[in-house]
Order: structure tokens, then C-alpha cells, then sequence
């Protein structure tokens, strides 16, 4: 559920106490929800699932941070990524894990 922040509070009031100072704030939602309802929502998806051969990736960890670099293989069993570096003034392929990696969003604007 994208967008939307559930807090557990004693009653109502608290909660309209606590987002009345925050910017981006719409509305409210009233009523209570189970844990079973948006328990499905809070698992977290790993990095590599989102990962495709020839993406451009941002390189957020290790020695290499903040370098951008496009994915050469991915290695699912061992939860690794080669890359090769796009800053680098030549081809640098290099073995990386895939929770050092953040897809660009210069991907995500060029495929729609």
C-alpha cells in the first residue's frame, strides 16, 4: 500500500495529534485494521528480484559507491551481480552484492 503510513495508538486523538504538524498529509483514514489485513504488505521484496541483465544500477555500498554500473550477470543462488562500471574510463567488470545495488531511476523513465 504505497502512500500510506498506519500508526497503533490508544484512540483517535493521538493520531490526529501526531500528523497535524506533517506537510504531505491528506487525510485520514478512520477505523482500525487487523495485523492479518496488512501483513502481506509489510514483507520486503529482495533487491535482486528487481534486477535485469543490461539494467543500469546505482552502486550504493562497498568501495565502488556512488558509481553507476549496468548488470552484466546475475548469480541468484549466491545473491550476486557483475557489473561493469560506467564511470570507469574502461570496461571494469566487477562482482558485487546485490544488496550494494539500486536500480537508477534513469531505467525506470526510459522504459515507459
Amino acid at each position: 500500500m504505497k502512500g500510506y503510513v498506519f500508526l497503533e495508538t490508544d484512540n483517535a486523538q493521538v493520531v490526529s495529534e501526531a500528523v497535524s504538524g506533517l506537510k504531505h498529509v491528506r487525510g485520514l483514514v478512520p477505523g482500525m485494521i487487523q495485523y492479518q489485513d496488512i501483513e502481506k504488505f509489510l514483507v520486503t521484496k529482495p533487491v535482486i528480484s528487481e534486477l535485469k541483465v543490461d539494467d543500469i544500477v546505482e552502486i550504493i555500498a562497498g568501495p565502488f559507491k556512488g558509481m553507476r554500473a549496468k548488470i552484466n550477470r546475475i548469480e541468484l543462488a549466491r545473491s550476486e551481480v557483475t557489473v561493469v562500471l560506467l564511470d570507469a574510463p574502461y570496461q571494469l567488470p566487477v562482482t558485487i552484492d546485490a544488496n550494494y545495488l539500486k536500480p537508477s531511476s534513469q531505467t525506470k523513465s526510459e522504459s515507459s
